[in-house]
């Protein structure tokens, strides 16, 4: 292990560091301005570098900005005045690990040292590793049953079912099993079905001809056309209205299908992935699924475990996913204290791997320091497991399997931040008609929730929400609303 290195133009600190450290058998090399230090770097680099802010000559954050140009991943904690706030704000922005404030308590600082080595060591061991980042993460035996099922339909072209809790990483699934088959090299299309009106995801999935109905104007190719010789994923396939299941049906019986409005039989050579957080079952006894389809989806079912059976694989979840939310952002990923890690592991995290990654994606923009403590994490998650942010599906949209959920009982403004995240995130992957997708999902979201509110009385929830009674009727058929009925 390299040694430790201690900037500082004070002999007395650099003299006490030593011993500390000394005392921890831990290495150290000091020098008494940043320019000696700088010259080092050319022919050696530290495990960790410790310097002080203000020093004759070239100043601690100048020796940072060229560190964190040279050695990215470098940990360096940078000792300044109680007083001296902006620089501090300075160090956070340039890269620091942390921060030491003068006068410290020498344990404290070995503490804050022994993290910066152990973080060191992290990045040190990821960077000998691949290079590139699995599909799926997960280590605990449940993710292994999952990833050997994977193997073992690498080379099938069965139809698949997977099952499990929202934000349990479906659609991730649905792709890897895709990527390893046959037909990898070819297309793979997703389709969320509960997330297009009902009326339009006819078209969505088998095309139209031109003429076919009022805006037809020219002849449109459906899913099944897009995903020739490739994969179809299905998602949410539990809420396909009822008579667009005998034409789901239809197809994977015979192989083919017509675009609305065609004569013409067209061949569809696609292997059908389909998922769904519902009981299939449940809804085939109540009438809402047919049974025919059910036993035609189910040929093979892959159930994936909620992140409650996988505690074990949180802290690499959080790792990744606080690393990929500060490239998108384009600053210094953020840490996890120990502390932290455990309390998570602790919670029940109803929107499962989702949830964490939008808590992640929390921590990139509102966290206080590079380094996360319990009491730096969402008030309503801290104070108590009740509600957590995010909480559990409070639809808002999807976007390639993410979904961002709304706080049960978060502040005001808390849902209004997790869609600016999902917009950004939206707009940053260069999907399309990123307003109507988010309006449609905010609509149902209302409409539903108000619908519950009246058991069903959809004038009553009209009234509630303030809209006209055409208007709730208009909605509740473009975006395929179950349960409601007349006052």
């Amino acid at each position: 292990m390299k040694p430790i290195w201690i900037v500082d133009d004070d002999e007395s600190i650099r003299w006490v560091l030593e011993k500390a450290l000394a005392r921890e058998n831990l290495a150290t090399r000091s020098f008494a301005n940043a320019r000696d230090a700088i010259a080092a770097l050319e022919h050696e680099t530290p495990q960790v570098l410790v310097s002080d802010i203000r020093m004759p000559g070239d100043s601690g954050l100048d020796l940072l900005q060229l560190v964190k140009q040279r050695h990215p991943g470098l940990p360096v904690i940078i000792i300044t005045a109680f007083s001296d706030l902006d620089s501090a704000v300075a160090a956070f922005q340039g890269g620091a690990f942390e921060y030491l404030a003068k006068p410290f308590d020498i344990d404290k600082a070995v503490e804050l040292i022994r993290r910066a080595l152990d973080e060191s060591l992290r990045e040190a061991s990821v960077e000998s590793g691949p290079a590139e980042t699995p599909e799926i993460l997960g280590q605990a035996p449940a993710m292994q049953e999952v990833f050997r099922a994977i193997g073992r339909l690498s080379q099938s072209n069965v139809t698949v079912l997977i099952t499990g809790e929202s934000g349990t990483g479906k659609e991730l699934v649905a792709r890897a099993l895709h990527k390893h088959s046959p037909r990898a090299a070819q297309p793979f299309i997703a389709l969320n079905t509960a997330a297009i009106p009902k009326d339009l995801l006819e078209s969505e999935l088998f095309g139209h001809e031109r003429g076919a109905f009022t805006g037809a104007q020219a002849t449109r190719r459906g899913r099944f056309e897009q995903a020739e010789n490739g994969t179809l994923f299905l998602d949410e396939i539990g809420d396909m209205p009822f008579d667009l299941q005998t034409r789901l049906l239809r197809v994977l019986s015979d192989g083919h299908f017509y675009r609305v409005g065609g004569h013409q039989p067209l061949k569809a050579n696609v292997r059908v992935i389909t998922a769904t957080h519902q009981n299939l079952e449940q809804r085939v006894r109540d009438g809402l699924f047919r049974e025919d389809l059910y036993h035609r989806l189910n040929v093979i079912r892959l159930r994936l475990p909620s992140l409650r059976e996988r505690r074990e694989d949180i802290p690499i979840l959080v790792r990744h996913f606080l690393v990929q939310s500060a490239k998108q952002l384009g600053v210094e990923a953020k840490r996890m204290s120990d502390a932290t890690i455990a309390f998570l592991q602790s919670l029940d995290l109803p929107g499962n791997v989702r949830q964490l990654e939008n808590l992640c994606n929390w921590i990139t923009v509102m966290a206080p320091g590079q380094t996360v403590e319990v009491k730096d994490l969402p008030l309503e998650l801290s104070e108590g497991q009740g509600s957590t942010v995010p909480a559990a599906e409070q639809a808002l949209p999807q976007h390639h399997g993410t979904v961002i959920s709304a706080p049960a009982a978060a502040a005001p403004d808390g849902w209004l931040s997790l869609l600016e995240l999902q917009a950004a995130s939206m707009l940053a992957a260069g999907q399309q008609e990123v307003m109507d997708v988010l309006g449609r999902q905010f609509e149902s979201s209302l409409i539903r929730t108000a619908l519950k509110f009246t058991h069903g009385r959809k004038n009553d929830a009209a009234v509630r929400l303030g809209i006209g009674r055409n208007t709730i009727t208009r909605k509740i058929a473009e975006l395929g609303i179950d349960g409601a009925k007349e006052d």
